[in-house]
């Protein structure tokens, strides 16, 4: 009997190694132990045997039962452990992504991207990208770029003032005082980061200003009181409008193609002088100012050429407004403006400004 038992227990011992998965060892669990297995009935059986053999029997049939649910329950965690591994593999899901339907990726709006255009390009050329305030003190956005209380070039642009007590403490004007209520102002342009620039280190300085500006205008196809624009400022030893014009011819080939020609034009900016308006060869008419089909061109009205900034070198009082390494006797350099919703426009032939702020998918998926 003794020998049989532990026939019971290697045979059932090898079979539950075997188990292939956990139903097969379910299924072996119930033949090897259950009510109905061999070795239950030799437990059950101990009482008919002669008193001499129910000792060793019952002691050896309880040893290798306990064995044989020992060895199952180390084969159930094992095989259990290998089907959540399966799983994991098989059926895995990544819950970080997006439910169904999914989410569509974003992208940049354009105007961020005609934006880093502009910077990429003058960041090619050795200049620093600086940002400046948009809430900014009178004496950086007028008077210290030559335009004087009374100047008529303020009257276009001076509308959006701040009141002064919703100011910090401690805010003062450029005479050391608390500003009056005519003395800070949502900025019109971001001119007024050449003077700031010019206070924190001396020449040679090449920087480019982007930001959002805000000036008196009506809402329509090509007008909003608040735009984006890209300041630029030059300033070192020998520097002429030539260096000028050879800057802006670059910029507008690396932004609206390497065939474009440019032409600068007299103009007047109180910040600089002499003053100059930068065209660039229209890119549908090929600068003929017709179409291929002979008709006129709508988009330089017939011109060849598109307006798109202003520059000049700056002026000499401008370096005055400067305490410091600007001497506006010996120091030269030049500054321009650009915005950005132009040259977007252009670039891709936008015919409403508005566009660009009502939102609509259909609109800025274009530009995906």
């Amino acid at each position: 009997m003794l020998a049989r038992i532990e026939s019971l227990r290697i045979d059932g011992s090898a079979a539950i190694a075997a188990a292939p998965d956990v139903a097969a060892l379910e299924e072996l669990r119930v033949r090897l132990l259950g009510r109905k297995s061999e070795l239950t009935s030799i437990l059950r059986g101990i009482s008919k045997l002669e008193p001499s053999e129910r000792g060793p029997v019952g002691s050896g049939a309880n040893a290798a039962r306990a064995a044989l649910e020992a060895e199952l329950e180390d084969r159930l965690v094992e095989l259990e452990g290998a089907e959540v591994e399966r799983s994991l593999v098989g059926e895995s899901i990544d819950v970080t992504l997006p439910g169904a339907p999914p989410v569509a990726t974003g992208h940049l709006h354009l105007l961020t991207r005609t934006r880093r255009e502009i910077e990429d390009v003058f960041v090619g050329l050795g200049y620093r990208v600086l940002e400046g305030p948009e809430i900014e003190h009178d004496f950086y956005n007028f008077t210290a770029l030559n335009h004087p209380p009374g100047h008529p070039a303020r009257h276009a642009q001076d509308s959006f003032y701040v009141d002064p007590a919703t100011l910090a403490e401690g805010v003062v004007n450029d005479h050391g005082l608390a500003p009056g209520p005519q003395e800070v102002l949502f900025r019109t342009h971001t001119s007024p980061m050449q003077v700031r620039a010019m206070e924190s280190q001396a020449p040679p300085i090449f920087i480019i200003v982007p930001g959002t500006v805000y000036r008196r205008d009506t809402i329509d196809a090509t007008h909003s009181p608040m735009f984006r624009q890209v300041e630029g400022l030059a300033v070192a030893e020998g520097i002429s409008l030539t260096d000028l014009a050879g800057t802006l011819e670059h910029a507008a080939k690396a932004l609206f193609g390497t065939e474009r020609k440019t032409r600068l034009k007299p103009d007047y900016f109180p910040f600089t002088e002499p003053s100059v308006q930068v065209d660039v060869s229209c890119f549908a008419c090929e600068g003929s100012g017709r179409l291929a089909d002979g008709t006129r061109d709508s988009l330089c009205k017939g011109s060849g050429w598109i307006e798109i900034l202003g520059a000049g070198m700056v002026d000499p009082n401008v370096f005055g407004f400067v305490e410091g390494a600007y001497d506006p006797e010996t120091t030269q350099g030049f500054a321009f403006g650009i915005g950005i919703e132009r040259v977007a426009m252009l670039k891709h032939r936008i015919p409403d400004l508005r566009l660009f702020f009502e939102n609509d998918v259909r609109f800025l998926g274009q530009f995906a």
